[in-house]
């Protein structure tokens, strides 16, 4: 089993409403892509000023598993549409869970 994790910063022209459909859309994304065990999105909490603005994280079987999440024509649009239109910045991992 497999954890991707994304932390998103927006750029200041970046609207409440547009960061929640973002999230509205994303959370879509586990009924569209059955290999998707286990996902979650949201808003940093703001304790930290130096963090991002946004995490994701999703828990996938196998690297195959995820790869069809990242390419998936639905989470690409959501990408391409809502969140390339608004970002800064993006940092990505991928690792093993229980080892």
């Amino acid at each position: 089993m497999l954890r991707h994790v994304v932390l998103l910063t927006w750029t200041d022209a970046a609207t409440g409403e547009q960061v929640a459909e973002i999230a509205r859309r994303l959370r879509e994304l586990p009924a569209a892509i059955p290999e998707i065990r286990s996902y979650h999105c949201g808003d940093d909490l703001g304790t930290n000023p130096a963090n991002a603005d946004f995490v994701v994280t999703a828990d996938f079987d196998s690297v195959d598993d995820y790869v069809v999440y990242r390419d998936h024509p639905q989470h690409r649009k959501v990408i391409d549409e809502l969140i390339s239109p608004i970002l800064a910045s993006r940092l990505g991992a991928q690792f093993p869970l229980g080892g």
